[in-house]
């Protein structure tokens, strides 16, 4: 039997998303027309062994609204039940940024050091641009060691606008790094 990931799409403030969850957990909050999506969606889809169908459920409208409150600045911690769909290695780093705290930031630099891996760097960066959770598993507050903005998948603009909602501070137009380790 086919197993289902539930999918619904929702138009944020900051561009297109794609929601899904699967048994009762959110397994992607995602950029709708990012370069990675095929790439996201078929590792999703082959580590669950299940099929995109879309279709509302609770996970996804508990996951709407919180996101409306957050994009309303009335939301600084989600509160959804995540499964994180990837690598031992990719999983430690998306746990890693969930301890990123809103309205600070980090470098992948600080996010390899977190891990006791200093070396793993690009490891670490490639990991974040395969987060299939955005905003909630906040890959977005990760930032260049000079403060200036580095890839993110809903492309640079929405990461500043992102940064700037949860009031990071930006001292000549680089984003100050305040360490959330």
């Amino acid at each position: 039997m086919i197993k289902n990931i539930n999918i619904q799409y929702y138009k944020s403030p900051f561009g297109n998303l794609i929601i899904g969850s699967f048994e009762n957990k959110l397994v992607l909050c995602d950029w709708q027309y990012r370069k990675m999506r095929t790439a996201i969606d078929q590792r999703i889809c082959k580590l669950l062994q299940a099929d995109f169908i879309e279709k509302k459920d609770e996970v996804i409208e508990e996951t709407i609204q919180q996101l409306q409150a957050y994009f309303n600045k009335q939301l600084t911690t989600f509160s959804i039940p995540l499964n994180l769909v990837g690598s031992p290695f990719q999983i430690n780093v998306w746990n890693a940024l969930l301890n990123i705290n809103y309205g600070t930031t980090s470098t992948y630099l600080q996010q390899a050091i977190k891990l006791e891996n200093k070396e793993a760097i690009r490891a670490v960066a490639a990991a974040n641009g395969a987060n299939a959770i955005s905003i909630i598993v906040p890959c977005h507050r990760i930032i260049g060691a000079d403060g200036g903005l580095v890839g993110y998948a809903g492309g640079l603009p929405t990461k500043q606008k992102l940064l700037a909602l949860e009031g990071a501070k930006i001292v000549n137009n680089k984003f100050q790094m305040q360490l959330a380790f």
